[in-house]
C-alpha cells in the first residue's frame, strides 16, 4: 500500500490490485458508518482509492500504513438487472477472441455475474468486473466517432454501458434500454460501486449486427427504459476512458 498526498484534506491510496482496491474501500466505509474515520468521499478506482475531506489528513496516512485490510465482504444483496439485446456490430470480433461462436458470447456473458468494481468516464457509467481472464478482449485499434448511449461493450477484464453517446473504442456486444444516469432520481446513478449486476437477454442473439449510427454527440441524453433493482435473491493496468 502506497499512500500519497493528493491536495488538500484529501490521500490517494495506491494498491497492488483490483481486488485490494475493493477491499479497502470496504473498510474504508465500513469504519467511516462506525464513526473511526471522518472522511466526506470515499471514491474506488482500478488499483486506487480516494479519500477527500480529511481534517488531518497527514494523522490518517499514518494510521493506514499500519491497517491489516480483510478481504471485501460478502456482496450486497441488491441485484440489478439490465435488459439486453446482443446486437452489437463487434460480437463476431469478440466470438473471435474467445473461440465460440456469436451465440455462444451472448449465452456466457448473460450467465455471467457482475460487479461494479468503481465508476467514472461520464455519469453513470460503471466499470463492472466479473468475467475471467480468458475472457478479457482488447479494446479497437480505432475507436468509434459516436457510441450510441446504451451501448454494451468490453475492454480488458471490464464490461461497461455507455449511458449516453460519445466517442468510445470499447467492443460494442450489445444494447440496452436501461437509464444509467437520471439527474431527477435518487440516486441518479443506476449504479455505484459493490453493486451485483446481471444482464437479462431480451431476443436471441445473431449476426449481421450494423455498426451504430452517430447519434447526437457527446453529452446527448441516454435513453429510457428499465433497469430497475432485482427484489434480491436470497449479493490491467491502468483503466483508459470507453
Amino acid at each position: 500500500m502506497r499512500v500519497l498526498p493528493a491536495g488538500a484534506g484529501a490521500l490517494l491510496v495506491e494498491v497492488s490490485s483490483g481486488e485490494e482496491a475493493q477491499a479497502l474501500h470496504a473498510e474504508l466505509l465500513r469504519r467511516r458508518a462506525e464513526g473511526l474515520l471522518t472522511v466526506e468521499e470515499v471514491v474506488p478506482a482500478a488499483r486506487t482509492v480516494l479519500l477527500d475531506g480529511l481534517a488531518e489528513p497527514d494523522r490518517v496516512a499514518r494510521e493506514l500504513a499500519a491497517w491489516r485490510v480483510p478481504p471485501a465482504p460478502p456482496q450486497e444483496e441488491r441485484v440489478v438487472e439490465l435488459p439486453v439485446r446482443y446486437d452489437g456490430p463487434d460480437l463476431a470480433v469478440v466470438a473471435g477472441h474467445w473461440g465460440v461462436a456469436e451465440r455462444e458470447v451472448a449465452r456466457i456473458h448473460a450467465a455471467t455475474e457482475f460487479r461494479v468494481a468503481f465508476c467514472g468516464f461520464a455519469p453513470g457509467f460503471g466499470y463492472l468486473t466479473g468475467l475471467p481472464k480468458c475472457r478479457h478482449v482488447p479494446r479497437r485499434a480505432t475507436p468509434r466517432t459516436s457510441v450510441p448511449a446504451g451501448a454494451v461493450a468490453l475492454a480488458g477484464p471490464y464490461t461497461g454501458v455507455y449511458p449516453r453517446s460519445s466517442p468510445g473504442g470499447w467492443q460494442l456486444i450489445g444494447t440496452t434500454d436501461a437509464v444509467l444516469w437520471d439527474h431527477a432520481r435518487v440516486p441518479a446513478a443506476l449504479l455505484s460501486p459493490g453493486t451485483r449486476v446481471r444482464f437479462v437477454p431480451q431476443e436471441p442473439p445473431g449476426p449481421g449486427a450494423k455498426e451504430p449510427e452517430e447519434e447526437g454527440g457527446p453529452g446527448s441524453p441516454g435513453r429510457r427504459g428499465p433497469g430497475e433493482p432485482a427484489r434480491p435473491a436470497g449479493r490491467e493496468g491502468p483503466v483508459e476512458a470507453p
